[in-house]
C-alpha cells in the first residue's frame, strides 16, 4: 500500500465521520509506525527479550542459583582462561551469568510492567475525577500531584523504600508513587480538552452516566498519548527498579535481578569486569529498545505527527 494511498483512505475516513474497523486502524497505525525503522528494530528486540523472559527455565544452561565450585570468576568462553560451558562466565560463587542474565529479565520486565500497570490504573481514575469533578475535588488531587513531582523521583523512592522496607515489592510501590503525577496530569488535561467536544455533550444529553461518559465516551480518545507516556516509563521503571536493586533497597540477594547483579559483582569491576559488564549490558539493550519503539508509538499515535 503507497503512501498516497494510505493518506487518502484516511482523509476519506475523516471526511465521512467515520473511523474504520479494527483492522483498519490497526493497518493504519502499523503503516506510520513502520515508517520508523528504529522503531521496528526496538519492537523487534524487545519482543526477543520479552520471549526469553517468558521461556527463562527453557532457555537457560543452568539454574540461576547452582553454583560451580569449581569454576569461580571463570571469564566467558571466548576470552583467555574461560571454559566453553558458560558463554558470559561466572561469578564470585561460579554461578553462570547467562543464566542469571536471562532469569533477571523476567524478574526487571516484571517489575517495568507492574509499575505501568498500577500507574495507567490509579492515575487515569484520578485524572479522570479531577477533569470530569473539577472544584475541590480537582484542587485535591493536583496538590498533591504537584507535591509528588516537586521532589526528585528516584530520592522518594529512596525515602519511601526506606519507610516500607527494602525489597521488590516495595520498590515497585514506591517507584509507582513517583511516576503517578505524569499520568494523573496527562489524564486530566486530554478529557478537559475532550469534555467540551460535540459527542460527549450529547452524550450527556441522551442521558448517559457519570461513569459511562468518563470511561466510555471520554477514556477511549484520551488513550493514545497514555500508551506512549506508558511505554516510555516503562523504560524509566525498569532502570529505577534497577537503581534501587543496586542501592540495596530493591530486589535482594540472591534474587538475579539486573541491578542486584550488577550490586553483588561490584567489588570484582577490575579482577572480573564481566561479571558487571553484561548485566549493564541488558539493561542498555532493554531500555534502548523500549526507548525507540515509545518513539515509533508517539509518531503514530499522534495525528499532528503524520505526514
Amino acid at each position: 500500500m503507497t503512501e498516497n494511498t494510505m493518506e487518502s483512505k484516511v482523509q476519506s475516513t475523516e471526511e465521512n465521520g467515520y473511523t474504520g474497523s479494527t483492522r483498519e486502524q490497526l493497518a493504519e497505525f502499523w503503516f506510520y509506525f513502520s515508517e520508523s525503522k528504529t522503531a521496528v528494530l526496538g519492537l523487534f528486540v524487545l519482543i526477543i527479550i520479552v520471549l526469553i523472559a517468558l521461556g527463562a527455565d527453557f532457555v537457560s544452561p543452568y539454574d540461576p542459583s547452582i553454583q560451580h565450585r569449581d569454576f569461580l570468576e571463570t571469564p566467558p568462553a571466548w576470552a583467555e582462561g574461560g571454559s566453553s560451558a558458560f558463554l558470559l562466565g561466572t561469578d564470585y560463587a561460579g554461578r553462570d551469568m547467562l543464566s542469571r542474565i536471562i532469569h533477571g529479565s523476567r524478574l526487571s520486565l516484571t517489575a517495568g510492567g507492574i509499575v505501568i500497570v498500577i500507574c495507567l490504573s490509579v492515575g487515569i481514575v484520578l485524572g479522570l475525577a479531577a477533569a470530569y469533578f473539577r472544584g475541590w475535588i480537582e484542587i485535591c488531587i493536583m496538590r498533591i500531584m504537584d507535591t509528588i513531582l516537586s521532589v526528585p523521583g528516584l530520592l522518594m523512592a529512596l525515602v519511601l523504600v526506606a519507610v516500607l522496607g527494602p525489597g521488590l515489592r516495595n520498590a515497585m510501590i514506591a517507584i509507582s508513587i513517583t511516576y503517578m503525577p505524569y499520568f494523573v496530569r496527562l489524564t486530566r488535561a486530554s478529557a478537559v480538552s475532550e469534555s467540551t467536544r460535540d459527542y460527549v455533550v450529547a452524550s450527556r444529553v441522551a442521558g448517559a452516566g457519570r461513569l459511562r461518559i468518563m470511561f466510555i465516551t471520554i477514556l477511549p480518545n484520551c488513550m493514545a498519548p497514555l500508551i506512549v507516556q506508558a511505554t516510555l516509563s516503562f523504560s524509566t521503571a525498569v532502570l529505577d527498579t534497577a537503581a534501587l536493586g543496586f542501592l540495596g533497597m530493591g530486589a535482594q540477594a540472591p534474587r538475579p535481578e539486573w541491578g542486584t547483579l550488577i550490586a553483588e559483582n561490584r567489588d570484582l569491576m577490575l579482577s572480573a569486569p564481566w561479571t558487571v559488564t553484561f548485566p549493564g549490558l541488558a539493561i542498555l539493550i532493554a531500555v534502548l529498545a523500549i526507548n525507540l519503539m515509545g518513539d515509533g508509538l508517539r509518531d503514530a499515535l499522534d495525528p499532528k505527527l503524520k505526514r
